[in-house]
Order: C-alpha cells, then structure tokens, then sequence
C-alpha cells in the first residue's frame, strides 16, 4: 500500500487538504454569520415568493399564478440572471423589487461579512495580544526593573508550562480519534 503524504499512522495530517477544508468549514460555520444570514435569506426567500404569488394570483396574464413559478421568480430576479418573467401588478412588482435589493443586500453582504470575519479572527485571538506584549516586553528589555524582569521570566515560564499542557492535550485527542 503506497502511503501518501498526508497520513501519518492512518491519521490525517494538518497539511491534509482535506483536513484544512474541514477545519475552514468549521470555522465558517462557527466564527461567523454566515449560517444565520442564509436562514435569514432563505426565509424570506420564502416570504417573498408567497407576496408575488398572491399579489399575482388572479392578474390575467401573469406567468406567476402558482407558489412554484413565485419562488423561480425569487431566484432568477435576485440572482441577476434576468430570465424571470415581469410581475404584472403594481403590488406584486413592489414586492418583488423589494425582494431584488434586500435579497441582494442579504446575498452579497453574507458574503463580505463571512470573509471579513473569517480573516479578522486571528487578530482578535487572546494568544496575539499575549505575543504582542512578550515582544513589546523583549523591546523594552534595557528599560525594565529586576522586579519587572523577574516577572517576565515567570510569565513566560508560566506560558511555557501551559503550552506544553495544551500541546499534550491535543495529541492525546488527535490520537484518540
């Protein structure tokens, strides 16, 4: 069997593609809006659609007389494929462009929201405010007290400590699955 590069005693390694799609997959659906922003999207897809399709019922003429033509409606007018029959009535088109800028608010918003979110979480972890003092502390090395290096030392010591418990911890996780 040709072993690959991405198992290591059958487990997946880090550098796994696989892996770091997972990792990325959870970290979108766990750090940021996007789950609740396509809930929110879907639901008034949903409602939408249903506003067209009464406002557009009874209209003579209107392609958009069942619930189904109503929710084709709402995707191909809020995907700007632009293949979706005009409403005919005057209630019906408020409704549905209404249902253009805010599924398209929605849409695209989710989007920015969910990438800028997903790339400014590093800099909101405590570990990089806990780095950024150490080297601020290093920089200043010159300037510091006895006390004050005395109590550098034992913070990073202290950090040391805890690092190696945490390393430990998910080695013993990582070889447990």
């Amino acid at each position: 069997m040709k072993k690959s590069r991405y198992f290591l005693g059958g487990k997946l390694t880090p550098s796994d593609p696989r892996g770091r799609l997972k990792r990325f997959m959870r970290e979108i659906f766990a750090y940021t809006p996007f789950v609740r922003m396509v809930i929110l999207l879907f639901t008034l897809w949903m409602l939408f659609a249903w506003g067209i399709y009464i406002a557009e019922g009874d209209v003579e003429g209107s392609s958009l007389r069942n619930y189904g033509a109503a929710l084709y409606w709402g995707v191909a007018a809020f995907s700007t494929a632009g293949i979706a029959d005009a409403p005919q009535s005057g209630a019906a088109q408020f409704i549905g462009g209404l249902w253009i800028v805010v599924g398209s608010v929605l849409f695209f918003g989710t989007i920015v929201a969910t990438v800028t979110t997903y790339f400014m979480r590093p800099m909101q972890r405590p570990y990089k405010q806990i780095i950024d003092t150490i080297e601020y502390n290093l920089e200043q090395l010159d300037d510091l007290t006895i006390e004050e290096l005395d109590l550098l030392r034992d913070t990073v010591d202290t950090l040391i400590e805890n690092v190696e418990e945490l390393k430990e911890k998910q080695l013993s996780q990582n070889s447990r699955e």
